[in-house]
């Protein structure tokens, strides 16, 4: 760590580089939630397949139609059950909302706006050809490409293949990730706090927000400060696609990360960001395996992880780049760091002019409540004196 640190675009470009997508698989449509399409989608067939009632009413022909028409009840459209008839002049059929339109019909008086006498029904309105009709292929049209490689199913899309009948896609492997957690002072959230002692929040935010980004976490660890056995837990974790170590990265006499690194032939490609929270965090490689040190501190592991492993989950998972960065203005004064860029934990708020972030409040390393209502990143270059409200800043979305 006593190298210079490396700033923070470079430490994420150099990240990125070494996250390629993972192989390929095919998972039943139920089990897709949250994976990554690795074959784009091309519309087999018209959604709706055909000409259907927007509502419930009479499928009528709408040169027929007008206030005080008559026309004879020839038979019923239902949803599923479709009419056996076909319209001629001064008929009309029964239909409902999402049933097939009978031949002959062009248009729907809904039922609000006729009356029912036997076997004829009196229309109340006239209506114009397609009125209250959803035309096929309206929502989607056979041949067009509905979803691209790299696109991240989620409820809507799952819902569009449904409605195409696709049964299962192919989508790229999602990445699994191992979990270490250093230290001594680290007690299991319901376990007795001895004195001196701090709850392990790592081992509950970090499989949070693994899962966020779309992984899978393959196992849990936690070793005590021994330079043999971070060595033999990092070990473990080096089988899977990442190894995530909590703690333990910084110089001190206590830190055994780096040397158990050095022992299993990790290559370091950084260790230190110009970044506050962050400053220890390491990112280093052994085959294909991407190996990242997180600081203890529960802020920073937060911070790291949301700037550094969650892109990299993105990618191995083969997801297209997303746009979280954008911009806003400042609502408060902030004082520069000299040697790092900033990234403050910030609330949104929405302007006339635009998007604007103020600060969680104290911003400390410790303060995980200061995520609690965190929304966004704002990342404020190294540099000398303030920055005055009003100033746009870089922020990017929690």
């Amino acid at each position: 760590m006593g190298a210079k640190a490396i700033e923070f675009a470079a430490a994420r470009a150099c990240v990125l580089e070494h996250a390629t997508p993972l192989g390929i698989e095919t998972v039943p449509l139920t089990a897709a939630l949250g994976r990554v399409l690795a074959v784009g989608l091309i519309a087999a067939a018209d959604v709706p397949g055909f000409d259907n009632s927007a509502m419930d009413g009479f499928a009528v022909r709408a040169a027929d139609s007008g206030a005080g028409a008559r026309l004879a009840v020839v038979g019923e459209s239902r949803a599923g059950a479709p009419a056996g008839c076909s319209l001629e002049p001064g008929e009309a059929c029964a239909i409902s909302t999402g049933a097939m339109m009978p031949l002959g019909a062009d248009a729907v008086v809904r039922v609000e706006s006729t009356h029912r006498d036997g076997e004829l029904v009196e229309l109340m309105v006239a209506v114009a050809a397609r009125a209250n009709v959803r035309r096929a292929g309206e929502d989607i049209r056979a041949g067009v490409s509905m979803l691209a490689a790299g696109t991240r199913l989620g409820p809507a899309a799952l819902g569009v293949l449904a409605a195409l009948g696709v049964a299962s896609v192919t989508v790229h492997a999602r990445p699994r990730v191992a979990l270490v957690t250093t230290g001594d002072e680290l007690v299991a959230v319901g376990e007795p706090l001895p004195f001196g002692g701090v709850y392990d929040s790592g081992a509950v935010v970090l499989p949070a927000l693994i899962a966020g980004a779309g992984a899978e976490t393959v196992s849990v660890a936690h070793v005590h400060d021994a330079e043999a056995a971070v060595c033999e837990s990092v070990a473990q974790a080096l089988e899977a696609d990442v190894a995530v170590i909590c703690g333990g990265m910084s110089v001190g006499a206590h830190d055994h990360g780096p040397a158990a690194l050095a022992r299993l032939d990790v290559e370091v490609h950084f260790a230190g960001v110009a970044l506050k929270p962050g400053r220890p965090a390491l990112f280093g490689t052994r085959g294909t395996t991407l190996v990242f040190g997180l600081p203890g501190n529960p802020v920073s592991s937060f911070v790291t992880f949301l700037l550094f492993v969650r892109p990299a989950l993105q990618a191995l998972a083969g997801e297209l780049p997303q746009a979280r960065g954008t911009t806003a203005r400042l609502a408060e004064t902030v004082e520069r760091n000299p040697g790092r860029t900033e990234a403050l934990r910030c609330t949104l708020e929405l302007r006339e002019e635009g998007w604007w972030v103020r600060t969680t409040g104290s911003q400390g390393s410790h303060v995980l409540s200061s995520m609690l209502t965190a929304e966004a990143f704002a990342l404020i270059p190294p540099g000398d004196g303030w920055v005055e409200p009003g100033s746009p800043v870089a922020i990017e979305l929690v």
